[in-house]
């Protein structure tokens, strides 16, 4: 994802503060469906799993506008989360925010030192995955939430109401968009996102058991070589609206 958000379209707090008022609508929105309604079907949701550097947030942040502009009057705001997603956790489970650092996708044995003489103490792998897991599948049950990463295709793939997404890119693209967007040489960016990818598919694999790269998890792969974010984005969202027709059949 990329570090400096200030070349997007949110800051950092921006984002954070996006992913806070959706969590606040939601609590709300669902006090007034259940006393109005009783239990309601679930909105729909979509997880995006990506290879480093093919443009992952660019697209989420436009799939979220234009799933908002067809949204029905009063529901929670469709909102992204991607590595706020772990602060989200840390908040859920009462665990100090400034924790989220040192929680990448992997590189656990990094910052076990680090975090042991800093705090004292540092909850393991296997700990806070379940924490994870189970904060995904509250956020993709409320719906309208773009999860990208952390394995949230595979947490979610028994929910009915989500849509899965892959993105793919060459190598080069890749590398091009990791560079000019982290302003990185060439050698940085190839070791980043060869350091990434490597990361993503170690976690998935050790904690889901699945490999990341299996198009049968997904509902559609695409090639954001080929493909304009814009238009991907809007291709997903036509994707979704007609399998949550098909689901509700």
């Amino acid at each position: 994802m990329p570090t400096n958000r200030s070349q997007g379209t949110f800051t950092d707090k921006t984002y954070l503060d996006q992913c806070l008022s959706y969590i606040h609508t939601q609590v709300e929105a669902g006090k007034v469906t259940a006393k109005l309604h009783g239990q309601a079907p679930p909105r729909p949701a979509i997880t995006i799993s990506y290879q480093a550097g093919s443009g992952a947030h660019e697209l989420a942040v436009k799939l979220a506008g234009i799933l908002q502009s067809g949204s029905v009057k009063g529901e929670p705001p469709w909102t992204v989360f991607d590595r706020h997603l772990v602060e989200k956790v840390l908040e859920d489970h009462q665990m100090s925010r400034a924790l989220a650092k040192f929680i990448p996708e992997d590189r656990q044995s990094a910052f076990r030192k680090i975090m042991d003489s800093t705090f004292g103490v540092i909850p393991s792998a296997w700990e806070i995955v379940p924490m994870i897991t189970e904060t995904v599948l509250h956020l993709a049950d409320a719906g309208n939430v773009i999860l990208v990463g952390r394995g949230a295709n595979v947490i979610t793939s028994q929910l009915s109401n989500v849509f899965h997404v892959r993105l793919i890119g060459s190598l080069a693209k890749r590398l091009e968009r990791e560079r000019d967007l982290r302003e990185l040489t060439l050698e940085q960016a190839k070791e980043l996102v060869h350091e990434e990818d490597q990361a993503r598919g170690r976690y998935v694999k050790a904690h889901f058991g699945v490999s990341i790269e299996d198009d049968l998890l997904y509902h559609v792969v695409i090639n954001t070589d080929r493909i304009l974010p814009s238009d991907a984005a809007q291709l997903i969202a036509d994707g979704l609206a007609k399998t949550i027709r098909r689901a509700a059949r």
